[in-house]
């Protein structure tokens, strides 16, 4: 394709002013105000047939396979002008080359990208900086390359279709930078390591009793008999089910600081699966939104992660209304015993949460519940907001009225027995952890 540039637009409407002077003064040579037309037009023309024809552009893009969803990545765009003979056209390639990319919006939300480069050598590299913002297989659709004759005064623009896919998954890069290191904090402050010995409800051993035991723990019987002072230790019990319920519908599909709630949870619930798995726990997960959608299997060690990792990827964003009676029911009907369930929810309006509230009270007669809200900053901003118009003084009203709602419910949960977190969306992950600890260690589970 070959189209004028803005230089040639501005100087061909230069022309306009000598033409109307000439057929005001002189009408009967009005046609010469045409020549400049035509010599525009004929620069323009020259100038396109000078430069180099679109079909000896080469254009190839490098990208990565896989990229998890908030992540940045960049897409490399690689140009080259061919000679006649295959080889690189070192000197008759133009001196700057822009391109455009056409991304899914999962990539970016106005759709693409535009860049440019400096040609070296009849080459260029361009790299263009995404950053993935739904889960999902996104697209790499079209690349427009163009670039200018020796004047200036011509486009010519080339098009490839690359159709090429970058799968978006859940970000785990969290969990390989902060899961190991996690795990190996809390087992030197010893939360982790005295989990396995020493707190707990199951008999172990017994041993000499050393200043700062906990003196329950001090068995007579056997100190009489070996005439010293002996105490008891436990274990806590392992292979406890947890169980992630991610809530994906409406309200959790939207952004909060850019990514969906629901990604965030995601995030969240893999880095406290993975902790769990390696402290010995079992661990699955559950999403619903107006019906129950999926529903991992238990997974016991490490190894199991992957599976955890791909049912999560399968999680879809819908567009509709939470049902919580439906889902904690049918949920707690899978359960055959004792678990923590970690839900990861936000409320809406005042009837959605009562129906939640009825929902979870069900639940807490037989499990543990902790319930996982993240923390809006944008509402409690607007609440705080210095009002300026009436507009704003609406706003702070209406968000501080969301706000009460919300802690309405939280401690109607609380007296109800549920457990309540509430943070963040950058330290959701390591909170929720520290809770799961806490929980163990206490012998909640």
């Amino acid at each position: 394709m070959i189209y004028p540039t803005a230089r040639s637009v501005i100087l061909t409407a230069l022309g306009a002013p000598a033409a109307l002077v000439i057929g005001v003064v002189v009408p009967q040579y009005w046609y010469l105000g045409l020549i400049w037309i035509v010599l525009m037009a004929a620069l323009i023309l020259l100038d396109a047939a000078s430069a180099k024809r679109r079909e000896r552009l080469d254009i190839e893009i490098d990208k990565p396979a896989t990229i998890g969803v908030g992540a940045p990545f960049i897409v490399t765009s690689r140009l080259r002008f061919q000679d006649g003979e295959g080889g690189i056209d070192r000197r008759g390639s133009p001196g700057r080359i822009e391109v455009a990319l056409s991304v899914d919006e999962k990539l970016d939300a106005g759709g693409g990208r535009r860049a440019s480069a400096t040609m070296i050598d009849g080459q260029a590299e361009i790299d263009t900086r995404f950053t993935a913002n739904r889960r999902g297989n996104a697209m790499i659709g079209h690349l427009w390359a163009r670039w200018t004759g020796p004047l200036g005064l011509a486009w010519i623009q080339k098009r490839d279709y690359f159709g090429a896919e970058i799968l978006v998954t859940p970000n785990i890069g969290m969990i390989h930078d902060k899961g190991i290191q996690l795990y190996l904090r809390d087992a030197a402050h010893g939360l982790i390591a005295q989990l396995d010995r020493g707190d707990g409800t199951e008999f172990d051993s017994m041993t000499e009793f050393q200043p700062g035991m906990d003196r329950r723990t001090i068995d007579w019987k056997q100190s009489a008999r070996h005439t010293e002072l002996l105490a008891k230790e436990y274990r806590t019990e392992r292979n406890n089910h947890i169980v992630f319920a991610l809530d994906s519908g409406r309200t959790m599909c939207e952004p909060i600081a850019g990514l969906p709630r629901i990604d965030r949870a995601i995030s969240a619930a893999l880095l406290t699966a993975y902790v769990a798995l390696k402290a010995g726990d079992r661990a699955s997960l559950f999403a619903f939104a107006g019906r129950p959608r999926i529903a991992s299997p238990t997974v016991t060690g490490t190894r199991g992660f992957s599976t955890l990792q791909r049912t999560a990827a399968d999680i879809d964003y819908a567009p509709e209304e939470s049902n919580y009676t439906l889902a904690l029911t049918t949920l707690a009907a899978q359960l055959h015993r004792r678990s923590l369930v970690i839900v990861f929810t936000d409320f809406a309006d005042p009837t959605s949460a009562e129906l939640m509230l009825r929902a979870a009270g069900r639940m807490l007669d037989r499990h543990l519940v902790l319930f996982v809200v993240l923390r809006d900053a944008e509402l409690t901003s607007l609440a705080h907001a210095r009002p300026e118009d009436t507009a704003d003084v609406s706003r702070a009203v209406t968000a501080n009225a969301l706000l009460r709602e919300r802690a309405i419910v939280i401690a109607r949960l609380q007296r109800m027995g549920a457990h309540v977190l509430e943070a963040d969306h950058n330290e959701v992950g390591t909170r929720l952890v520290a809770s799961y600890v806490d929980l163990k260690r206490r012998n909640l589970l």
